[in-house]
This record gives structure tokens, sequence and C-alpha cells, in this order.
């Protein structure tokens, strides 16, 4: 049985739905002129059939009016233009998670440009040069921002896709929801999430409402894409019931597609693109199993016998591609980020903008975390890396909760657990860090600019994991 993708192996010491977006091939961004992004206020059917008589839909801020926010589909090599408005009463941007662009367009205010204002306008131009299944959120305020819905997926294809009969994506997200159906705002910027496992939803949706059901026909060949939107929530998505086969993490190419006989295991941030086959004879489900219970994510109601199939390959011969340069470790430069804070982490004290203050005196500006003693590290820059050259990072997590790590213009390598290969090496653009636990990666620094590197546990992020770093 492979383990490679299994909670025990990757987090180990933790102890601590919507409509179904079937992705038709013309879906695409415009190739000229910028297409028009707004964020705004909305209201979502959130709660599908479980919304009570006469309950209103839950009010949310979206992108373009939905959540998640409109699909961004392009080919490799071409161009996305996005004019982002912001019709918001707080200042906002859009970060595009996971992709490879310049600098200038990566969406982070106060450091690649300036929050775009209420009634504020920023134009977003850059090339795709990589394929692969990414997503965009806002990079300002972003622990109440995602949370209130803003996140949309960039999906960019292959020259030469594999064939599939169906392209089916899954947005998955929890959300915090009163007993009124609507958002729990009053518990955000709660500290008491900072300091443990971040803000933990009580209702799981899939592309915006619960428990979608998605039509599948026996004998299709299907590419299910999953993107975790949620703010700290884990998921672990049972997809061994499908005979998945899963070939890209975090929209990068595996070395070679591994079955999905353990639970897929998705951080906040992170995503997958799986294949399957559909079998005849009986409906399929994909399960969260990660509260311990089995919890239906996604029904696949199938209909028909598989007959003739013509010939194709096998699922495990499906490849995607890759792309990352491979580290050169002999040369490599090795640093070590140690993780400290958080509830019953024993952090006395931190340095902010280059002042040592006590963890209550941090506490009173929000924050309870640190990177090497330092809260944000914005004040100094945590390496600068010469480019083309090789950064190997240790990560040691000396907290009592998980953290998902995310890097900004790049790819790394995951390479070791605890010193021990990893279960899931390959590359990755956020990778999760169990409590107690050391986690080794590497990349090539070869996309200047200054770059951020933070947990994407967003409650996290915002009480003081963060650090920035520079290539040049």
């Amino acid at each position: 049985m492979s383990t490679w993708l299994s909670r025990r192996a990757v987090l180990a010491g933790l102890g601590a739905g919507v409509s179904a977006c079937v992705l038709p091939s013309a879906a695409r961004a415009a190739a000229a002129g910028f297409r028009p992004l707004k964020a705004a206020l909305a209201t979502a059917d959130l709660l599908g059939s479980a919304k009570p008589d006469g309950a209103r839909e839950t009010a949310v801020w979206a992108y373009d009016g939905s959540v998640p926010g409109p699909l961004l589909r392009a080919r490799t090599g071409e161009r996305l233009r996005v004019r982002f408005e912001n019709a918001l009463e707080q200042e906002s941007s859009v970060h595009w998670h996971g992709i490879r662009i310049d600098n200038a367009m990566d969406g982070v205010p106060g450091m690649t440009q300036q929050p775009v204002p209420p009634g504020g306008a920023f134009d977003y131009d850059f090339a795709l040069a990589h394929p692969g299944t990414y997503w965009y959120h806002p990079h300002i305020r972003s622990a109440e921002q995602v949370a209130r819905g803003l996140h949309g997926v960039l999906i960019v294809d292959e020259t030469e896709p594999p064939q599939v009969d169906r392209d089916v994506l899954l947005v998955i997200d929890d959300w915090r929801l009163a007993p009124d159906g609507q958002l729990d705002a009053a518990s955000f910027g709660n500290l008491h999430d900072a300091a443990h496992g971040g803000r933990l939803g009580n209702w799981m949706t899939v592309n915006g409402t619960s428990q979608p059901e998605i039509g599948l026909r026996a004998g299709e060949r299907v590419r299910l894409r999953l993107v975790n939107v949620a703010n700290a929530r884990i998921f672990e998505l049972d997809a061994a019931p499908l005979g998945a086969w899963v070939a890209a993490l975090d929209g990068h190419g595996l070395n070679r597609s591994v079955p999905a006989t353990d639970p897929v295991l998705l951080g906040p941030g992170q995503r997958a693109d799986l294949f399957f086959d559909v079998p005849a004879g009986a409906d399929l489900t994909l399960d969260d199993v990660s509260t311990g219970e089995r919890i239906v994510a996604a029904r696949f109601p199938v209909q028909g016998q598989t007959g003739d199939l013509p010939p194709r390959p096998p699922l495990e011969a499906l490849a995607l591609p890759r792309f990352a340069p491979e580290p050169d470790l002999a040369s490599a430069r090795r640093i070590e980020l140690l993780m400290q804070g958080g509830a019953m982490g024993g952090l006395a004290s931190a340095k902010l903008d280059g002042e040592e203050l006590a963890l209550r005196d941090l506490a009173q500006k929000g924050f309870v975390w640190a990177f090497n003693g330092n809260v944000g590290h914005m004040h100094d820059r945590l390496f600068e890396a010469r480019r083309g050259e090789t950064m190997a990072i240790e990560f040691v997590n000396d907290t009592s909760w998980p953290h998902a790590m995310h890097l900004h213009g790049h790819h790394f390598k995951v390479l070791t657990r605890d010193g021990k290969p990893a279960p899931d090496a390959g590359f990755r653009d956020t990778v999760l860090t169990g409590p107690q636990q050391r986690v080794g990666v590497a990349f090539v620094a070869d996309n200047p600019g200054d770059w951020m590197l933070h947990c994407h546990m967003l409650e996290h992020q915002g009480a003081g994991m963060t650090a920035s770093f520079r290539v040049a």
C-alpha cells in the first residue's frame, strides 16, 4: 500500500458542496485585452437544501458575484490580462498562487505593489509559461477576505493535454457559519484561533455548495482537479474508491503517477490532479476523512455500461509536465527556518521591526508566532540569493501545530522529513510540516525579485509567520 500521501507519513505527530464545475475546453481566458475581475459584496447559497425555510442566502464577498470566483483558463504560452476592480470597503489585491510569474505581478501589497484602495483598480498582465492547476486570492487581510469568499481557480492547459472525456474541478472550502446561516464575522481576528490551528469552519462546501452531484457515464476517463481554498483546514480526500491515480501536486507533475490508495492530503493552498476511469454498476463519492468520520464532499451518479472502450494508455502511464529546475544539492546554501510560538509553544519574546518584545506585548499587537525569533521577518530578509543559486531550507516546526509553508515565485523540491527521505518527495509550492517535525526542501532561486515565504494557515500568517527573501 502506498503511504506517500498519508497523514501519518506527512504529519507524523499531529494531534491536534456547490454545483460541479465541469470544464469545457472552450472556457478560456481572453488572450487579448483585459478581463475585468471585480471584488464586491454578494450572496451565496452555501447551505443548499440544508437552508432553513425562510433563511436568507449567506452574505459573502465574491469575485464577479460568485463563490468560488470565475474560472480563469488559458493555454501555456498565452498571456493573462486581468483588470482587478475593488468594490469593497477594504484595501485588497490579487495573488496568483503557485504560478511562476514576474515579481511585479505577484499581488503582495507592500512588496510588489501598493494595495488597491476601495474604488481602485490594478492591471495584472503576465505570461503563462507553465501549465497546471493554480488559484487566486487576496494577499492583504487574507484571513478575513479569503474566509468571506474571495478565491477562484486559474487553469493553464498543457500544450498537449492528456486525453480525457471529462475535466472536473472541485474547489473545497470550509466556512464558519452562525446558526442563522450567515458568516460568523464576530470571530474574525480571534487571537485564540490564530494561536491554535487557525480559523476552522463548521460547514464544508465544494464549488460553493454542499455535496454537489456530478453525473458521469461508465467508461469515461476523468481528470479530477482538487483545490483546497480553506483558511486552515487540512482535508484528507479518499479517492481510493474511484480507483484514481495522482499525477500532479501544486500544478507540478510527479516523476511518476501513484495510486491514491491512501487519502489525498491537502493543506491550505495545496492542489492535486488525479485521473480515474468510471466503472459501471455503482455510484461513486469523494469523501473527506480528516475528522475521523466519513463526510461526503461530492457525489458522482454513474449512468450506462462501459461497453467496448477505445484503446488508451493505462492510468499509471499518464504524466503531467514537470518544469521546476533540479536543485544542485552539492553546492546549495543551507539555512534553517525555526517556527516558534502559538499555544503551548513556550515563546517568551521575539523581535518585531527590530525591537525585542515580550510575548504579552506581541499578543496585544496580534502576533503570537515567529520565524527564527522574528515576527513577520519583513524588517530583515530571511536570505538574499544569487540568481540561479540553489537554496536548501530546513523547516523546523518547534510548535504544537501543523503549518503549510508556501513559497512565492518558485516550486521547491521536498527532500526529507525528520532527516529521512520524504515519502511525499517531489516539487510543490506549499508543504505541510507537522508539530515537532523537520522538513527539508530545496529550490533554484532563478526568478528575480522580492518574494514571500509564509504559513498558509492564514491566521498564522497574519499573526507573524511571514518572511521575505530576495533573488538578484
